[in-house]
């Protein structure tokens, strides 16, 4: 059990970070624009939210009885998407990237 429950966090922690880290639309479909908006970026991070949730689902369903959950419950796990997001964040919009240097 607790493999399927690590599982779930490595993937949202892939899931909350990969629409910052690439420049093409949920990492397949290339965009004619340079870069994406921040809120394409952020929509992309909603249904990775809701793609991991459902995963977590399958995989809860697969090792037992699914119990209920109230709001509170996906108010955490929203919660904890988003600060899993924030270093993907902190790379795309506040780390200074530096030019290549020329060899």
């Amino acid at each position: 059990m607790s493999a399927g429950g690590t599982l779930v966090i490595l993937l949202a922690v892939l899931g909350a970070n990969l629409p910052f880290v690439n420049q093409r639309l949920f990492g397949i479909v290339a965009l004619k624009r340079g870069s994406k908006p921040l809120w394409l970026r952020l929509i992309e991070m909603v249904v990775a939210y809701f793609v991991v949730g459902a995963l977590g689902y399958l995989i809860e369903s697969g090792i037992g009885n699914v119990f209920a959950q109230g709001w509170e419950f996906y108010a955490v796990t929203a919660s904890l998407f988003v600060v899993f997001a924030f270093p993907g964040f902190v790379y795309r919009y506040l780390w200074r990237h530096r030019p290549a240097a020329a060899a």
